[in-house]
């Protein structure tokens, strides 16, 4: 590969069935395996999980992470990744957390902070959500977030910790 290599992690979620697919669960394996198509290299994928949905949905979700690599920069892999959430029957308008088909978001990248207009890397939202925390530590649990230096592992630890509850 003459190009700089990449390595991401991807979080994938969805909690609509596609019509020519099938469930949620079937589309996100088909959504990794259409990645390995486009120039993605799947370096390990994380088993598929089943979360409560944010916001308004009242489907579930299946949830999965990918440590992936490619030539791809952040921003031009963002561009394949959103056009693969439209190949596969994602509609961007309407209710933000609204139930969708796919959903694939860069999470970490190995080269550390990206922040523009469009993309942010790390996600923002990421050390709050356990069905992109769970997964994602699944695979890679010694990769560090940039800016808190913990680990995946360390990070869902915490967010997952029993809490006692104040008298």
């Amino acid at each position: 590969m003459g190009q700089a290599s990449h390595q991401y992690v991807i979080a994938l979620g969805g909690n609509i069935r596609a019509a020519k697919i099938g469930s949620p669960r079937k589309v996100l394996d088909a959504a990794v395996k259409t990645m390995a198509k486009q120039g993605i290299t799947i370096l390990a994928s994380a088993r598929i999980i089943d979360s409560e949905p944010l916001g308004p949905s009242a489907r579930r979700y299946a949830n999965s992470a990918a440590l992936v690599q490619t030539s791809h920069a952040p921003l031009e892999l963002l561009e394949v990744l959103q056009k693969l959430e439209r190949d596969f029957g994602r509609e961007k308008r309407g209710q933000r957390w609204a139930s969708r088909v796919l959903d694939l978001d860069i999470v970490l990248w190995k080269g550390g902070i990206w922040a523009s207009s469009e993309l942010t890397i790390p996600h923002p939202s990421f050390r709050e959500r356990d069905f992109v925390l769970r997964p994602a530590a699944s695979i890679v649990p010694d990769w560090r977030d940039p800016i808190t230096g913990l680990s995946l592992r360390q990070l869902h630890a915490r967010l997952t910790k029993p809490r006692t509850i104040p008298r």
